[in-house]
């Protein structure tokens, strides 16, 4: 749930790239595997991000939430895929648990928003952090 105090950057599903790219290596035997996992990503995966924290929605028929707030997450990876139109990324929190997201739209958008949270968070004091500002 999310307080009044707390602002989405970017809510929604996998790129739909991903969706087409690889339905269309689903005409190939090769290609099935991906089209199952792409269907399924789309069908079930959500992202969420805000001022406050990253929340991924997903697993079968998206009863899997992770959520990691910022002051947690050490780093953040990412990779372009399908002409750079979309793009996965790795959130390292830590204590070295990573937070895979596949076919973020707009990723490098996302990336910026989520290190920028991250220095952000990192440039507080600790009695600023105790405090909850």
């Amino acid at each position: 749930m999310i307080n009044s105090s707390e602002k989405v950057f970017f809510e929604g599903p996998p790129a739909k790239e991903d969706l087409v790219f690889n339905l269309l290596a689903g005409l190939t035997i090769i290609g099935l595997p991906f089209t199952f996992g792409a269907l399924v990503r789309a069908l079930w995966l959500r992202f969420k991000v805000t001022n406050k924290r990253i929340s991924v929605t997903g697993g079968w028929f998206g009863r899997d939430k992770t959520q990691v707030v910022y002051s947690q997450i050490s780093q953040v990876r990412s990779i372009p895929r399908g002409l750079g139109t979309y793009g996965d990324m790795v959130v390292v929190t830590k204590d070295g648990e990573k937070l895979e997201m596949r076919s973020i739209p707009n990723f490098r958008e996302v990336s910026d928003y989520i290190q920028e949270r991250i220095d952000q968070t990192s440039s507080k004091s600790p009695s600023d952090k105790i405090k909850g500002f």
